[in-house]
């Protein structure tokens, strides 16, 4: 070959790696997958892109978000969370429920809250890695006690399946403004909770693609037997991820606490279906090894467009669950493709 030739030949080599790294991004197909969804809504519903419509969006997004990241961390780890919805309803109930019997500050609530909701967490992974039953029964049997729990013990302490007002205790005030206020920009009021998640997102994706806990994560995900055998910590990558998820469980709990005072028992049953689809509509695979915060955080979009679009489009809201699954099948088609093609082109 001569010079020339080997010249233009790193040229073409060149001018294909950005399409390489590009088909290679796991939120691709979310991404197509967001603006195909913004454009419809924005034709078919008039009031879609008002400033403060989009405010309504990122509000509902943000709610998914928050818990959409730490359940896509640990999907790429190769495991997932049935119990990821009511943790959220356990989180509010423990915050209010110590605060109002102890007759303490708020915020003890908040504390004691973060640390129960992170120990259930690492309940669940301790309990993967020392049984070796699949995360599906672990956690479809964490998910049954703490559905069971939440009622039976709000029933017990107040008598009712709702818990007692603690807007008038000491420090409600300022926990509502760090976990439920709404900061105006442009004369449009945003929720903290959009702050929350995008904070999230940038740690997420930091921790992904900037250090070895990251490298761990992908690791477990694609094969823990093949990590274990060159000294990746197994067990303690799939526990801090669990613990993960009972982190943002703690931030989502405290904002349903502070959004509306007092906290039904039931809630959450069903949102952890929710939150594993933003996570799966971002670039997750089932199969784990494979995703990024980034693209839950697009599926999170997609959900808030879709849930909120229905509405400012004066459609039938009955139709939601039809839209999320449709969008569900074609999220995961999209990125098989994506990543055959990505496979294809290294």
């Amino acid at each position: 070959m001569s010079a020339s030739q080997a010249t233009d030949a790193d040229e073409r080599i060149l001018q294909t790696s950005p399409l390489r790294k590009l088909l290679g991004r796991p939120e691709l197909g979310s991404v197509v997958g967001a603006i195909a969804v913004f454009l419809f809504f924005a034709f078919f519903a008039d009031s879609f892109l008002r400033a403060t419509s989009l405010s309504t969006v990122l509000y509902a997004a943000s709610t998914i978000g928050i818990m959409a990241v730490p359940v896509a961390l640990l999907m790429i780890g190769g495991e997932f969370d049935l119990s990821a919805g009511v943790m959220v309803t356990s989180s509010a109930l423990v915050s209010s429920m110590f605060s109002y019997q102890m007759t303490a500050n708020v915020w003890v609530g908040v504390g004691v809250s973060l640390l129960v909701t992170v120990a259930i967490g690492a309940f669940n992974g301790f309990m993967l890695t020392r049984t070796a039953l699949p995360s599906f029964i672990i956690t479809l049997g964490t998910f049954l006690m703490l559905t069971g729990m939440n009622l039976g013990f709000t029933k017990l302490i107040d008598g009712t399946v709702s818990t007692k007002t603690i807007a008038d205790m000491e420090g409600f005030d300022s926990a509502r403004e760090v976990f439920a206020s709404t900061i105006t920009v442009g004369g449009v009021g945003f929720k903290v909770t959009i702050l929350w998640w995008f904070a999230l997102v940038v740690v997420a994706s930091w921790i992904l693609l900037r250090t070895r806990a990251g490298n761990w994560i992908f690791a477990v995900g694609g094969n823990k037997d093949a990590a274990r055998a060159v000294g990746v910590p197994v067990a303690r990558t799939k526990i801090g991820l669990y613990m993960g998820v009972g982190l943002g469980a703690w931030i989502s709990g405290q904002h349903l606490l502070f959004s509306y005072d007092v906290v039904q028992s039931g809630e959450g049953v069903g949102n952890e279906l929710i939150y594993i689809i933003a996570a799966v509509i971002g670039g997750c695979l089932i199969t784990g090894g494979y995703g990024s915060a980034v693209g839950s955080a697009v599926g999170a979009f997609i959900f808030g467009m879709t849930s909120k679009g229905i509405v400012f489009a004066e459609w039938n809201p009955d139709w939601f669950k039809f839209f999320l699954g449709a969008m569900l099948l074609l999220a995961t088609l999209l990125n098989a493709w994506v990543r055959k093609r990505a496979e294809a082109t290294k």
